[in-house]
């Protein structure tokens, strides 16, 4: 066999699905591991839905997460007479037929299988009537003549062998009314052209497979071998679809998912290597194999997502981690600024505590970012009289030391709570108010020490 190369084939009728990006990321991985080509075609047919910000869109999630396809896209409306050719020739060989029922007609035949409750097969009325007695006024369809009797089987990479009896695939149009090409026609022409040696998609498309088959033997082609993953589906156990929350890469992204960490969450949303949980880039392509897929649905839980991102947080380089957040925050808050960024950094060891988001590290870094501090009603309730005093007793005291270190500020507060009879909480939490605007937040000596001397002077100034 030649070698190795699959493709991604997204329709840009809307943003990318979560469960389209993993057939990427399968198909992106296999073809790595095995040394091979990873394609992109935008299959843009559907005139009246496809739209160029959703190209753009799936491009850029695609990047955004990891996946960089080889060459330039591929854009199937470029190919459309190549299509229309190839549906001539199988109508010249005899492999389809011209089929001049009307709309109403199938309706009709629609309609009685729904009475007899049986799925809806096309009856065939045109199969072998000759041209001579088509009807003028109507405009034919070309149908592919599909196999009658016997069964097909299908050696799937993933489900293992799969057969089906011939006449349940109907004849199934190619070509339609107005001379525009089907999906399963021109996908299966894309992808002889493309010297795909591996489709690796949705069980969705199993019966779509069958056909294909049928249009590359009667074309004279050698197919493709197919791998058919399970479906993601929601924790309930539905079908995942685009109306789902959190069903794009968009969803993740805006709370502050961090791309290696979707990315390693759906590379194990249905694949196993040993025990092994987490994988660097290098180990998701080095281990990667469609041996490891499982054949049942795979349930998208946002909650291990949230686990999964917050081991990333943790665990990787702090500059990468910083990179991260100064990322999100320009694209969905608003920009570090140069005279913040070094507070951030050297704050990112406390800020990243229990944060499962880049959208908690910036919530807790709030108090860094934001020059004027706003307490609201409730949390001034906390700042009585008695606290005032010991903020401003706290205040001259720093005031006159130099040593702003925590060995220091421990000193302090301790002799604060002997002074005013209080304990830890009584000292910390109008500190925490009046520096942060919150009772809530980091330790009160993380914050004293992000802030600084002179910003803590500066702030406790304003009560």
């Amino acid at each position: 066999m030649s070698k190795v190369a699959t493709r991604f084939a997204p329709s840009p009728t809307g943003p990318l699905h979560i469960g389209g990006v993993r057939t990427a990321l399968f198909n992106w991985l296999y073809s790595k591991n095995k040394g091979g080509k990873f394609f992109l075609r935008i299959e843009d047919t559907d005139k009246e839905r496809s739209k160029e910000e959703f190209k753009l869109q799936i491009i850029k999630s695609l990047k955004w997460i990891g996946i960089e396809h080889d060459g330039e896209e591929y854009i199937q409306s470029n190919k459309i007479q190549d299509h229309i050719k190839i549906a001539n020739e199988l109508l010249a060989k005899g492999h389809a037929y011209k089929c001049f029922c009307s709309s109403e007609e199938i309706e009709e035949q629609k309609k009685r299988a729904k009475q007899k409750k049986i799925p809806y097969i096309y009856n065939r009325k045109w199969r072998d009537k000759s041209d001579a007695d088509a009807p003028k006024n109507i405009k034919p369809v070309i149908r592919f003549k599909s196999k009658i009797d016997g069964t097909s089987k299908l050696n799937d990479l993933v489900q293992g062998n799969v057969e089906i009896d011939n006449n349940t695939i109907e004849d199934f149009i190619i070509l339609r009314k107005d001379g525009t090409p089907t999906y399963n026609l021109s996908a299966s022409v894309d992808d002889h052209q493309m010297e795909m040696t591996h489709i690796i998609r949705g069980d969705d498309h199993k019966i779509n497979t069958f056909k294909q088959i049928q249009i590359y033997e009667a074309m004279g082609w050698s197919h493709p071998l197919f791998a058919h993953i399970p479906l993601i589906h929601t924790i309930e156990g539905k079908k995942l679809s685009k109306r789902d929350n959190a069903s794009t890469l968009d969803d993740y992204s805006k709370i502050g998912i961090m791309p290696d960490a979707l990315r390693n969450y759906l590379l194990r949303l249905g694949w196993s290597y040993k025990d092994k949980e987490i994988f660097d880039l290098d180990e998701s392509i080095k281990y990667f194999n469609l041996e490891g897929i499982g054949k049942s649905p795979s349930k998208l839980d946002v909650s291990r997502i949230m686990s999964m991102n917050e081991h990333y947080i943790k665990n990787i380089d702090e500059n990468n981690l910083y990179e991260q957040l100064n990322i999100y925050c320009s694209q969905n808050k608003v920009p570090i600024s140069d005279k913040k960024k070094d507070k951030i950094k050297t704050s990112l060891s406390f800020l990243k505590n229990k944060a499962k988001t880049l959208e908690d590290i910036y919530k807790n870094s709030l108090f860094i970012l934001t020059d004027k501090i706003i307490i609201n009603n409730e949390d001034k309730k906390l700042v009585d009289d008695n606290s005032i005093k010991i903020i401003k007793s706290f205040l001259e005291k720093i005031k006159s030391t130099e040593n702003f270190q925590k060995e220091a500020l421990e000193t302090i507060i301790n002799d604060l709570i002997k002074s005013f009879d209080t304990n830890f909480k009584g000292i910390g939490q109008p500190l925490r108010i009046c520096l942060t605007g919150s009772k809530f937040g980091p330790g009160i000596y993380d914050i004293l020490s992000a802030l600084g001397k002179d910003e803590v002077i500066k702030r406790l100034h304003q009560i």
